[in-house]
């Protein structure tokens, strides 16, 4: 059907924003073509997030099958090469750093010379941040630009501060010539408004967005996701990338054979629960469904993300004994009334839970089935696969039908021969 005028608005504005945001095809891949290895020199003042972001842009890269060498170049702040090795120790990453008192140019020179000799493929500099631009700080980063002629140069920075962070943008890009930025604390309120500034002010592309405090919370940037989520349209594609990560594989085929025999019990709703809660924060989750926004206006639902609700129905189902979580259909008034006694929750609230586990049982067998509306929903964000983690929908009128269905079908396509 053709777009209401609304809809036609917010399609151009969705479109615009995407091309401020750097387009469908916009340069925010890293380069990483030359000679190994490959330089990565993070600047930015301090408390962007710099030497944190290092070390995720490191376990980021191990992921795609690089092998990071962290370097420590900022020699006027001993926490943060303490820091910088911590962070290389947790995540096994090596970390090449020298006495305090050393030069920094001096030190980038020594770490290509190291990464060598490691068959590093990808060196992450992580250059010295001060609390405002100096011109010092400014010659010094030059000179380690023109010494170890970086294939990228990233400016990490805030993206809470808002239009302190766009003056900051122009100012690095104008001494270093910036290849691409790396916005962090984009999981907070800020919602891409800093995004948008920066990239229309420089023109410089965004790279990465940090969302959370975590060493895997780094995600590349995509114009039309976050356009996405600046028009509260949600970003599905994010959601179904974070729970591939997060969700263990075995353990999803194991709970899909359940779905797909419609055996789901409370002990499955359990599992998949603490799967959910490795995802991040449940607002954060939730901000990727589309039309949240006006979900998250309700009080009910601000209530619901501003306390852990996860955590009162993982106490009301650990205190479920393990007949009543296999079979929820026996909790009757009394069984209900100890287990909010010993969850430390109302009656009501475990009357709620075992409404909403049988409304989630119900979607469950209807994507199994493959009919209703929830296998509609299924086909569509998973373009006949389902979603991530939940069996996927049989497609209408496809696959061999068995048992009942079967001498249905049967019986149809004889009457149908016999009236031809």
């Amino acid at each position: 059907g053709s777009l209401s005028p609304a809809q036609q608005v917010l399609s151009i504005v969705n479109e615009e924003l995407v091309e401020v945001l750097g387009g469908i095809d916009g340069k925010n891949a890293l380069d990483l073509g030359g000679n190994p290895p490959n330089v990565i020199m993070l600047v930015g003042l301090q408390g962007s997030g710099k030497t944190t972001t290092a070390a995720k842009l490191a376990n980021y890269l191990r992921k795609q099958g690089q092998r990071p060498l962290l370097v420590a170049a900022d020699m006027y702040r001993p926490a943060a090469i303490n820091q910088l090795k911590t962070l290389g120790k947790q995540l096994t990453i090596p970390v090449y750093s020298e006495p305090m008192g050393a030069d920094p140019v001096d030190i980038t020179v020594h770490s290509l010379e190291y990464a060598r000799e490691q068959a590093s493929t990808v060196v992450i500099l992580d250059t010295a941040g001060r609390l405002n631009i100096d011109e010092r700080m400014m010659n010094e980063i030059i000179n380690i630009r023109k010494r170890v002629q970086p294939r990228e140069v990233l400016l990490v920075a805030d993206a809470m501060t808002g239009q302190e962070a766009v003056r900051v943008a122009g100012d690095f890009n104008q001494a270093v010539s910036l290849t691409g930025m790396i916005l962090t604390k984009m999981d907070g309120d800020a919602r891409g408004g800093a995004a948008l500034s920066i990239r229309s002010v420089t023109g410089v592309p965004i790279k990465f967005m940090g969302v959370g405090e975590k060493t895997d919370a780094l995600e590349p940037f995509y114009p039309d996701r976050l356009a996405s989520r600046i028009l509260g349209m949600g970003d599905v594609l994010s959601l179904i990338e974070r729970a591939q990560e997060s969700i263990d594989q075995e353990e999803a085929l194991k709970a899909q054979a359940k779905l797909q025999q419609g055996k789901f019990d409370f002990e499955d709703f359990l599992n998949s629960m603490r799967q959910l809660k490795r995802m991040g924060p449940l607002r954060q989750v939730m901000e990727m469904l589309p039309g949240f926004n006006k979900l998250a206006a309700t009080p009910e639902m601000e209530e619901a993300l501003e306390g852990d609700q996860l955590k009162y129905i993982e106490a009301m189902i650990l205190s479920m004994t393990r007949e009543e979580r296999h079979n929820p259909d026996i909790i009757n008034g009394s069984r209900r009334k100890r287990i909010a006694r010993g969850s430390g929750t109302s009656v009501e609230e475990v009357n709620q839970l075992i409404k909403q586990f049988g409304e989630m049982r119900t979607m469950i067998r209807q994507i199994s089935s493959g009919k209703g509306p929830w296998a509609q929903l299924a086909r569509q964000y998973g373009g006949g696969e389902g979603i991530p983690g939940l069996p996927a929908a049989p497609r209408q009128g496809g696959g061999k039908k068995t048992g009942k269905a079967a001498r249905k079908e049967k019986r149809k396509h004889k009457a149908r021969s016999g009236r031809r």
